[in-house]
C-alpha cells in the first residue's frame, strides 16, 4: 500500500495520521459498526423461528453484497489515513471478506457461471407459462390485457385477481376456455387460465381459510398430463387485523411443504409449481421445499430473475417462481413488465417431461416438514384463519 506523503518525515514512516483525528475515528467506527450489523442481518436467518423481522432478514443477500462495500471503503480509508495497514485492518478485512462469501454462496447459483439444474430446451416446447400478479389495487386493465395478449401464454396464473379485474379482463378471458378460479379481494384472488384442457381440478385451502391453491391436470398437445399447483402463501409481515398483528412466516412455510408433500404423493407424474411464494428463491424454507418436492428451478445456473419490488431497482427479489420435474427442459424464461403492478410477470416455454425425484429430502428433512406444518396450523389456528381440512372447492366455468 503506498505510504500517503503526509506519513513520511525525514524518510521515515511517521505514526501522524494523514487525516484529522476525528475523521479517522469516525471511519473506523463507521467500518466497524457497518460491518457488525451487517453480519447479524446476514446470520439472522439461521435462528429458528418465524419472527417476520428474523425471516425477512433472508431476502436482501444481493443488496448486502454491495452495502459491503461502505466497511471496506472506511477501512481502507483509515488504513490510508493512518499511514498503513494495522491489525484492526486485516481483522476487518477478514471480517468483510467471510460476509461476502455467505451472501455469495447464496446467489450465485443463480447466475450463469452455476450449473443448470433443468437443461436448455432441444426439442419443441410443449407449454408457454406466464405468471403474473396484476397487483389487486392496480387500475391499469387495458395496458395489463395488451401486455398478456402481446405475450400469448398457454397458461396463465393470475395472482390478486377480484371481480373487477375479472370484469376488464373478460375479452382476454374469451381466449381461455378453460378456468379454474377463485375470486376475492385484499390480494387474496387467484385465478389459472388455460388454453389446453383442464382434465381435473380443485382448489385447496391447506393451512389458511383465506389463502387457496389451485390444483390442476392439465392435458399437454403431445399428449403428455402435466399436474400444476399454482398458490400465493401469506407474506411474512403483513399487517392485518388477525390476532397477534404482523404475520410471521409459519403459516407460508408449511404452506410451501404441504405443497411438496402433495408433489411427493404423486411423484410419479410431471409437476409445475408456480406462483407468487413470497420467499426468496435462496431461503431455507424454499430450499427445503426443492429437495422435499425433487422440482429442479430454472433460475439455477441462468439468472436470478428478481420480479419484487417492480418500481424499486434496488430493492427488487426473487419471489415468484416457477418449479418443474426433473427431465423438463427451459426454452425462454424472463420477465415482463406488467403496467401498475409492483410485480413483474414471469414468462417461461418448457418441454415438459420426466417426474420429480423426492429422494433429495432426508430423514431429518422430513421431520423439520412435520414440525413445519405443525407450526403453521397452530399459528392458522391462533388467529382464526385456520383451514378446514375438507375445505376444497373449484370453479370451472
Amino acid at each position: 500500500m503506498p505510504v500517503p506523503r503526509g506519513c513520511i518525515s525525514e524518510g521515515r514512516i511517521s505514526h501522524v495520521s494523514n487525516f484529522p483525528k476525528t475523521l479517522n475515528s469516525a471511519l473506523i467506527w463507521l467500518a466497524r459498526i457497518t460491518l457488525a450489523v451487517l453480519v447479524i442481518v446476514s446470520l439472522a436467518p439461521l435462528v429458528n423461528t418465524g419472527y417476520w423481522v428474523v425471516r425477512l432478514c433472508d431476502f436482501p443477500r444481493v443488496q448486502l453484497l454491495f452495502l459491503l462495500l461502505v466497511p471496506t471503503l472506511a477501512t481502507v480509508a483509515h488504513a490510508w489515513g493512518a499511514c498503513g495497514f494495522r491489525r484492526e485492518h486485516w481483522i476487518l478485512g477478514g471480517g468483510i471478506l467471510a460476509a461476502a462469501c455467505w451472501q455469495a454462496a447464496h446467489v450465485l447459483p443463480f447466475t450463469p457461471l452455476w450449473p443448470q439444474e433443468l437443461a436448455d430446451a432441444s426439442e419443441q416446447k410443449n407449454l408457454r407459462l406466464m405468471v403474473a400478479n396484476i397487483k389487486y389495487s392496480n387500475t391499469q386493465f387495458d395496458e395489463v390485457s395488451q401486455v398478456i395478449q402481446q405475450q400469448d401464454p398457454d397458461l396463465l396464473l393470475l395472482i390478486e385477481i377480484n371481480q373487477k379485474w375479472k370484469s376488464e379482463l373478460d375479452p382476454l378471458r374469451q381466449a381461455y376456455p378453460h378456468h379454474v378460479e377463485v375470486i376475492r379481494d385484499e390480494g387474496l384472488g387467484l385465478a389459472l387460465w388455460s388454453k389446453l384442457p383442464i382434465l381435473n381440478e380443485e382448489v385447496k385451502y391447506l393451512v389458511s381459510k383465506l389463502r387457496p391453491s389451485i390444483f390442476a391436470t392439465l392435458a399437454l398437445p403431445d399428449g403428455k398430463t402435466v399436474q400444476v399447483a399454482g398458490l400465493h402463501p401469506t407474506p411474512p409481515g403483513l399487517k392485518d387485523d388477525t390476532p397477534g398483528g404482523r404475520r410471521d412466516s409459519r403459516v407460508r412455510d408449511a404452506e410451501l411443504v404441504l405443497v411438496a408433500q402433495e408433489v411427493q404423493a404423486d411423484a410419479d407424474a410431471t409437476w409445475l409449481v408456480t406462483g407468487d411464494f413470497n420467499d426468496v428463491a435462496w431461503s431455507h424454507t424454499t430450499r427445503l421445499f426443492k429437495r422435499l418436492s425433487g422440482l429442479g428451478d430454472p433460475r439455477v445456473g441462468r439468472a436470478l430473475l428478481t420480479t419484487y419490488h417492480a418500481d424499486y431497482p434496488p430493492l427488487r427479489y426473487p419471489i415468484d417462481h416457477v418449479f418443474l420435474s426433473q427431465g423438463s427442459t427451459v426454452g425462454k424464461f424472463q420477465r415482463v413488465r406488467l403496467p401498475g403492478s409492483d410485480h413483474f410477470a414471469v414468462l417461461a416455454e418448457f418441454h415438459v417431461a420426466g417426474n420429480a425425484v423426492p429422494e433429495t429430502a432426508s430423514s431429518e428433512d422430513e421431520v423439520e416438514a412435520k414440525e413445519i406444518v405443525e407450526e403453521g396450523e397452530q399459528d392458522a389456528q391462533q388467529r382464526n384463519i385456520e383451514a378446514d381440512s375438507k375445505d376444497t372447492d373449484g370453479d370451472d366455468r
